[in-house]
């Protein structure tokens, strides 16, 4: 008999602040278990993410199964999705996929006129990001404010990203345009980015668990 597992994705609230510590403990076991580096998150600033409704949240029942928040620089001109994470009980069945969606409706709908970039080491990030409208680019092309970079300062890799004075890392970086900017392609077909095909490279899930969304 097949079993069906009701999966919230929600705008994080007030209500949800009470799972900032479990996040934070979520992204480093990843960090770890991956054996990839990746900024540390204070689950202080976690929280007021959650608060603030600058965060979405993936809930099965009561419990956190899933997380990404948004975050701006360069005074809004751009904005990222980071801290995306999948408890590893619910992962490769596309839960990942749908979270980063959100965040990246939510970072635009905050923040129209803000380009959407990110840095990752993951290779299913990049995919999603790509199936989002993404296309690689290099660090000199994403924001240069000092309070991004800052945050790479916990990453096991920040001595490569400094010894290359910013403009490379382990780290692919990876822009969008703004929600205005793709409005505006729309109807100028000469500055549309063209994204690469493909499938979303996550594997189907057991025929016996079915995730309803």
């Amino acid at each position: 008999m097949e079993q069906v597992i009701d999966i919230k994705i929600v705008i994080a609230g007030k209500g949800h602040a009470v799972h900032a510590q479990a996040i934070v403990d979520l992204i480093e076991e990843s960090a770890r278990v991956r054996g990839t580096g990746i900024a540390k998150r204070d689950p202080n600033y976690i929280k007021k993410k959650l608060e603030t409704g600058h965060s979405v949240v993936a809930l099965h029942g009561e419990r956190l199964i899933g997380f990404c928040y948004v975050e701006t620089y360069s005074h809004q001109r751009y904005v990222s999705n980071s801290g995306l994470i999948v408890d590893p009980d619910y992962r490769h069945h596309g839960l990942a996929k749908k979270i980063k969606r959100a965040a990246f409706d939510l970072a635009r709908d905050l923040y129209p006129e803000a380009r959407v970039f990110g840095i990752t080491t993951s290779l299913p990030v990049m995919k999603i990001n790509t199936e989002l409208g993404y296309v690689p680019v290099t660090f000199s092309e994403l924001t240069q404010d000092e309070e991004f970079w800052r945050g790479c300062s916990s990453c096991p890799n920040y001595e490569i990203l400094q010894s290359k004075n910013r403009k490379m890392c382990l780290c692919t970086g990876m822009l969008a345009p703004s929600k205005v900017e793709e409005e505006a392609m729309k109807y100028d077909l000469t500055h549309q980015i063209v994204t690469a095909g493909g499938g979303s490279g996550f594997g189907r899930a057991p025929k016996h668990i079915k995730f309803r969304y």
